[in-house]
């Protein structure tokens, strides 16, 4: 595998180019984007994986892409690619085993209601970045990717686009079925793709220098710290947890208050305990998100409440060490209230180390364009995650002024995205200094 080592060497030359109107331009394609929607009654954007919308994105980034002077192609996983080709590789073709490939992306899908630059602003920064470049010349292959599918909405399941990239899809994904009924694999041939073909998405990592990703950052932090953009100092764990009270319904009227069993109250009284302990530990992140009452009637005690439980931290031992204290207290709440408590399922993601060579480079990419980045961790996850399964990674987030993620109404301004697009553009040419130097080498 091709790796980045952290000897520190002199920054590259800069890039020159007029970034604000390449931001301009970036942030007038987010708009277009944002047209193509699933939910054209109620006018929210959301783009599902392998929707009518998402085919639509597809045909608008083929034309772009090509005007940048990308080969385009859509692989078997619905992934959209933008090969810019080293003019000194004497083969074309992203497997070229004497010439290797850098990999820049983030994804096209998005959640019900979603913002206009979650995702496809990172797709849109490295394609700006890639058309600052002009006819600069690269020891690398630099392909831009469009996941087709992070967000796990439409089966389910997160990071299928990525997941075939880095070689890691589990083939019985293809059984599983949309709310509609609709398997992956017949969405997949729907869509014009061969489900028996996925296994050609993915990349050999013999061939992959790294892969790094531009995305809008889920939180206050940037703005805050009164930075425009911000490197990713590692993307942290996820435990992701579904439990159940269970206590005895009973008339809101008629069952005296020393009698009740209220399941309800015994969620209640997790998620405020949730809360204060997730205060208690620096870096910590703990959330009772949704909560399922039954009956969920105005007049009725609740017999049962289904609940989650979201633990996230950048140390596994700690999110690990802080989810059975949490489950200790669910089951103190439940005995206290006279209810029952059950953990339904149990699930985790751990933390994903970024790449300090790569991260380096991000910042001195960033300091000589004259940005002062942040260093932050990203507390949410990313197609990054599972990249780092294929490759080193590294992240830059943009500053998001009112810290909101997924919704509509979400902002980023011009000037932080042309710093994003000239940290990223600057940073391919310290990626082809340190590759020169034989400080990126196999």
């Amino acid at each position: 595998m091709y790796g980045l080592d952290h000897t520190t060497s002199a920054p590259a030359p800069t890039l020159r180019f007029d970034a604000h109107t390449a931001a301009e331009r970036v942030l007038e394609r987010c708009d277009h984007l944002a047209e193509f929607t699933d939910d054209q009654e109620h006018g929210r954007l959301t783009r599902l994986f392998l929707t009518d919308a998402a085919a639509s994105v597809h045909g608008v980034l083929k034309r772009w892409f090509a005007d940048a002077g990308l080969s385009v192609r859509i692989d078997p996983a619905g992934n959209l690619v933008g090969h810019r080709r080293s003019p000194g590789s004497p083969t074309p073709g992203r497997q070229d085993k004497d010439t290797p490939t850098f990999l820049l992306g983030s994804h096209l899908d998005t959640v019900p209601g979603s913002g206009k630059y979650d995702g496809v602003l990172g797709v849109l920064v490295a394609l700006a970045a890639v058309e600052a470049l002009g006819q600069q010349q690269l020891p690398f292959h630099v392909d831009v990717l469009g996941f087709s599918e992070e967000e796990g909405v439409r089966f389910q399941t997160p990071y299928i686009g990525s997941r075939a990239v880095a070689g890691s899809l589990d083939p019985n994904v293809l059984d599983r079925k949309d709310p509609r009924g609709v398997s992956l694999r017949s969405a997949l041939e729907q869509f014009g793709l061969d489900p028996t073909r996925l296994p050609e998405a993915a990349y050999d990592p013999r061939h992959v220098l790294g892969y790094t990703e531009v995305h809008i950052e889920q939180g206050p932090v940037l703005a805050a710290a009164h930075a425009p953009i911000g490197v990713v100092s590692g993307i942290a764990g996820q435990s992701r947890l579904m439990m159940k009270f269970t206590g005895q319904a009973g008339h809101a009227g008629t069952v005296p208050m020393n009698q009740r069993q209220d399941a309800l109250v015994a969620a209640a009284k997790l998620a405020v305990e949730v809360q204060d302990f997730g205060k208690s530990l620096d870096g910590l992140r703990a959330t009772v998100g949704f909560f399922d009452a039954w009956p969920n009637v105005r007049n009725v005690v609740a017999g049962s409440v289904t609940c989650s439980l979201d633990v996230r931290h950048a140390l596994d031992d700690i999110r690990v060490t802080a989810v059975d204290a949490l489950l200790e207290t669910a089951q103190r709440v439940a005995d206290e209230d006279r209810v029952t408590f059950e953990l339904l399922d149990r699930q985790s993601q751990n933390a994903t180390p970024v790449d300090g060579g790569l991260s380096g480079l991000l910042l001195q990419a960033a300091q000589a364009a004259g940005h002062e980045p942040a260093e932050l961790p990203s507390g949410s996850g990313h197609d990054a995650v599972i990249m780092a399964g294929l490759c080193p990674v590294s992240m830059l987030f943009v500053r998001q002024p009112d810290g909101d993620q997924h919704y509509a109404d979400e902002v980023v301004s011009e000037a932080d995205v042309a710093a994003a697009i000239e940290t990223t553009a600057n940073y391919l040419l310290q990626l082809s200094k340190a590759h020169a130097d034989g400080t990126l080498a196999r």
